[in-house]
């Protein structure tokens, strides 16, 4: 009996640990070297191009405005974002060229489909222009 009433509160106390350490499945954590990550190119350069590249990557799931409610959206777990968002918005070029390139979960890895940093950094261009 001893045993059970000494057990049963260390086994609460751990839930409890666990629940309240255990960060949300929503927080993407990025790297700080990504966070940090300067944008090589020029926001204002070459916009067609990250339109193209977002139209044959992004689209069918973030849809055309960013919205998150592209035609697979709804096969998809999780929440695909709000391009247009404040909150997407404050976040660093480095921080969505880590999102964009290494992905997680439905998000798909990007680094072998698009193996050019730089086809990456213009489409992180082109979702600042959703923010608009």
């Amino acid at each position: 009996m001893k045993t059970i009433r000494f057990i049963l509160p260390m086994a609460a106390l751990a839930l409890l640990f666990i629940a309240f350490n255990t960060p949300p499945q929503d927080v993407w954590e990025v790297p700080a070297e990504y966070e940090n990550m300067k944008n090589p190119t020029n926001p204002s350069e070459d916009l067609d191009i990250g339109k193209a590249l977002y139209a044959k990557h992004c689209q069918s799931c973030h849809g055309k405005e960013g919205y998150g409610d592209g035609p697979k959206a709804d096969g998809l777990e999780g929440d695909l974002g709000d391009f247009s968002s404040a909150e997407f918005q404050a976040q660093s070029d480095g921080a969505l060229f880590y999102k964009t390139s290494i992905g997680r979960g439905d998000m798909p890895e990007y680094t072998k489909k698009m193996p050019d940093d730089e086809d990456r950094w213009l489409i992180v261009n082109y979702m600042r222009t959703l923010g608009e």
